[in-house]
């Protein structure tokens, strides 16, 4: 069982940035977390990988986010991070957590690891 806790959602206007965090608050079965990452849903649209990260390092980037976000990790590769600046209305979404124990996880999917947090809204305002 591992549970993901979001933070940093909220209104902006078009241009402006925030930062969303998500923390491994609970990881009952002992595996440790090998990729972690962000997808966002809009109602009615299917879901779009944002960014993924492994704990190796390596990323992956939506092309509509390229350029403008930035996914990170802590240390302990425990808590990851998502920088977003110049939003755009377009951007405007629910964004969720994810995150998958297996070894080769694909960092440009992470709407599909099996892990997901409840979401945290983000709307930006032309």
């Amino acid at each position: 069982q591992v549970q993901l806790a979001e933070s940093g959602g909220g209104t902006v206007q078009s241009g402006g940035s925030l930062k969303l965090s998500c923390a491994v608050s609970k990881n009952t079965n002992g595996i440790p977390i090998n990729c972690m990452g962000w997808f966002r849903q809009v109602p009615g649209k299917e879901r779009e990988g944002v960014a993924g990260i492994h704990i190796k390092g390596h990323t992956n980037y939506a092309d509509s986010v390229k350029g403008r976000f930035t996914i990170s990790q802590d240390n302990a590769k425990t808590t990851v991070y998502l920088q977003m600046n110049g939003l755009k209305p377009e951007d405007t979404a629910m964004y969720f957590c994810a995150a998958d124990h297996y070894s080769y996880c694909p960092v440009s999917i992470p709407q599909e690891y099996p892990y997901k947090g409840q979401g945290t809204q983000v709307t930006v305002s032309s």
